[in-house]
């Protein structure tokens, strides 16, 4: 069940789902099934038959290379490590994706800016919300965890005639709007993507923070941090930070993580304007720019913000290779290669030295969803695969040793490999 609401200023709209995402093989819930035409969902998916290649160029004028950091990445015109110079308060980093919007709406250039807020009766669970005054963005900082139909509120965006959209969008919803565009008939999208690899339902989220704290109540902010570390701040003003081999992973369910998010193809967000994430930021939020709307959106900021070139130090390969045998590990229903307790502080303190750092760290973690994609696929859903699993993931699992058979690959890219 899902009800419509607005708040008392009548200026922003929100969508409160009062149950989880739909029984549905592979569904994030990106919003499409609730909306107004449940049947665009076949067109629409992910987890169906993506067509990055022909996005890529319809979006961004080009598909992205099979070389280079445009296989990691997707099609980029420019990457930065970045902040606000004057950091917002209450933001997740320093409120780059906040700013962005609030430009788009105090310049004119939208109607209404789609994203994300807190429910008011939780504050990790994710709420669509339809904003048109910039005052009230304020409300979506900060991150989220859980599924959220998004993109059922483009139906009130069309009621109300909003010709004029900005959207800020995780990969599985970003990917549904852009397959979707064209029937939208809107004048004007720009989207702001933000890289996502492990979503899970908020109620797994809050069995996840009563196993890292005695007092998960109290937890009001949470970051995976490119240096190996998830920082916790507290109503109290209190921080913390735990090195990523520490926490308990091994401790989580089997299906903590759905199979989406452990066979999600798009990392990075390769169909947005321009994506704001971390993994490639070295303690700064990294920016792709990927096209002349990305740029206009950058541009919008001045000199609010600080930009410098990504840094990139360590090699991926080890953890790579090591990532792969737990996950062989895990599709196979064994237990998972434990380090020991001893060890974890010392390994914890030294990754952020000698580990993948920067870029680096990036292109450790897209290879890495790459591969968990193949794996998990194979094992639980093989006559997915020719579908699923676009050509560039097979390149980059191929360093590692995976390659796709006959059954696993689409015949237009069996005929495009013969030509050649």
């Amino acid at each position: 069940m899902t009800t419509l609401k607005s708040t008392l200023q009548k200026r922003t709209i929100f969508f409160k789902t009062e149950s989880g995402a739909p029984e549905r093989e592979l569904c994030t819930d990106c919003g499409i099934s609730r909306s107004s035409d449940p049947k665009r969902c076949g067109r629409a998916c992910q987890f169906i038959d993506p067509q990055y290649e022909s996005l890529e160029q319809e979006i961004h004028g080009k598909s992205r290379a099979f070389s280079g950091d445009q296989l990691f990445f997707g099609v980029y015109r420019k990457m930065y490590r970045a902040s606000m110079r004057e950091p917002l308060e209450g933001a997740q980093w320093t409120g780059i994706t906040t700013s962005i919007a609030s430009q788009l709406l105090n310049n004119n250039l939208v109607d209404a800016v789609l994203t994300m807020a807190p429910d008011p009766d939780d504050r990790w669970r994710p709420m669509p919300v339809l904003i048109t005054d910039p005052q009230e963005l304020h409300q979506a900082r900060g991150m989220r965890m859980g599924y959220a139909p998004l993109l059922a509120l483009l139906d009130i965006a069309k009621e109300r005639n909003y010709q004029r959209l900005g959207v800020i969008g995780i990969p599985c919803q970003v990917y549904a709007l852009r397959a979707l565009e064209k029937e939208l008939n809107l004048k004007k999208l720009y989207v702001i993507g933000t890289p996502c690899s492990d979503n899970t339902s908020t109620e797994n989220f809050h069995e996840f923070l009563q196993l890292i704290d005695e007092s998960p109540e109290d937890i009001t902010y949470l970051e995976f941090r490119a240096d190996y570390h998830v920082e916790l701040r507290y109503q109290d003003g209190r921080n913390k930070t735990i090195p990523f081999l520490m926490l308990p992973l091994s401790k989580l369910r089997p299906d903590f993580f759905p199979l989406t998010c452990r066979t999600c193809v798009d990392y990075t967000n390769a169909l947005s304007d321009i994506t704001v994430g971390y993994m490639g930021g070295s303690g700064e939020q990294w920016l792709i720019v990927r096209n002349q709307q990305g740029e206009e959106l950058l541009n919008l900021l001045g000199n609010q913000i600080k930009l410098t070139e990504p840094e990139s130090a360590g090699n991926r390969a080890s953890p790579v290779r090591g990532f792969m045998k737990n996950v062989e590990l895990a599709a196979g229903g064994l237990p998972l290669r434990q380090m020991p307790n001893w060890l974890r502080p010392i390994v914890g303190w030294l990754m952020p030295k000698i580990g993948p750092r920067g870029l680096e760290f990036a292109r450790a973690r897209v290879e890495m969803k790459a591969i968990e994609t193949v794996l998990h696929l194979r094992r639980e859903l093989p006559k997915k695969m020719k579908n699923m699993v676009p050509n560039h993931v097979w390149q980059l699992v191929k360093p590692y040793g995976l390659v796709a058979n006959t059954s696993e690959i689409k015949d237009e890219v069996k005929n495009t490999t013969k030509e050649k």
